[in-house]
């Protein structure tokens, strides 16, 4: 056996136990990212749809949805400064890290960022359009933990209509 022979099979073994790892502890891994949602987040942009993860986003999309709260996808969704300044903060402070953060998607909507669409490649088009569901953003058709913040995938319970 050679030392690149040994090396490969360490490369090997080290790359297996990582996607071991992260496949089993996918759940628990979730719950030590997740930060507790700032009540006023939850409070203002809860009435409205759920309140996505601030990871979910990178800072910059963060910025600019908070900046246009008058011209939020169609809707006037303006604070007062205050809570926008806190919400924000809460935002800026809990976004994306690591690759996520790179990814600003189109429109800054976090149903269009790489990391969304991967995660939910497997999803038929028809599902999407089911009455309960509706659309991608309506995430807590599925994600039966989504109002409190959490999006495990062992929690996901996809409407049969």
């Amino acid at each position: 056996m050679t030392m690149r022979n040994i090396r490969a099979g360490l490369i090997v073994a080290l790359g297996s136990w990582v996607a071991l790892s992260a496949w089993a502890d996918g759940g628990e891994r979730e719950e030590r990212q997740r930060v507790p949602v700032l009540p006023a987040y939850q409070q203002e942009c809860a009435a409205c749809h759920v309140a996505f993860p601030a990871r979910g986003l990178p800072v910059v999309s963060w910025q600019r949805l908070m900046a246009n709260l008058p011209k939020h996808f169609g809707t006037d969704a303006s604070l007062d400064a205050k809570t926008t300044a806190d919400i924000t903060q809460y935002l800026v402070t809990n976004a994306a890290s690591g690759r996520r953060a790179k990814d600003t998607p189109p429109e800054d909507r976090l149903t269009r960022a790489a990391w969304f669409l991967r995660e939910h490649d497997e999803i038929a088009a028809d599902v999407w359009k089911r009455a309960s569901i509706g659309k991608a953003s309506n995430c807590a058709a599925c994600h039966q933990g989504a109002p409190q913040g959490r999006f495990s995938e062992h929690d996901v319970r996809i409407p049969a209509k």
